[in-house]
């Protein structure tokens, strides 16, 4: 059977640094790292463990000049897990699915940004 690619918007090949917020039971967690891609209706990036399918989650990233044209631009995403994985490593990836975005006032990138690993790849 032929691939069918069942994406409906163009993903960029994107690796900026991220916050994911998401609640496990009762305790809310939080957990930095850094995108693998990004489009207008979702997100995918890797964490150590996985998170369940359908989980609600939000994401706070920085998009960079290369996709704004104007400068950097923070934004929050709200949405849930679409889908978990395995990766190599111990890592598990995840594409999240993306419902409703706000951009956040300032663009002042946090210091964990600015030390990211990303940062040193531009």
């Amino acid at each position: 059977m032929p691939f069918v690619e069942r994406r409906r918007a163009h993903r960029f090949d994107l690796q900026s640094p991220l916050i994911v917020r998401w609640k496990d039971g009762a305790q809310m967690r939080e957990a930095l790292t850094i995108s693998k891609d990004v489009s207008s209706n979702g997100i995918y990036f890797t964490l150590p463990e996985g998170i369940m399918d359908g989980t609600p989650v939000e994401v706070e990233i920085t998009l960079p000049n290369q996709i704004t044209l104007a400068g950097p631009v923070r934004v929050r995403c709200l949405g849930h897990i679409q889908r978990c994985e395995p990766t190599l490593g111990a890592k598990a990836g995840m594409a999240a699915a993306i419902e409703k975005y706000e951009f956040l006032p300032g663009n002042d990138e946090t210091s964990w940004e600015k030390d990211s690993p990303a940062k040193s790849k531009s």
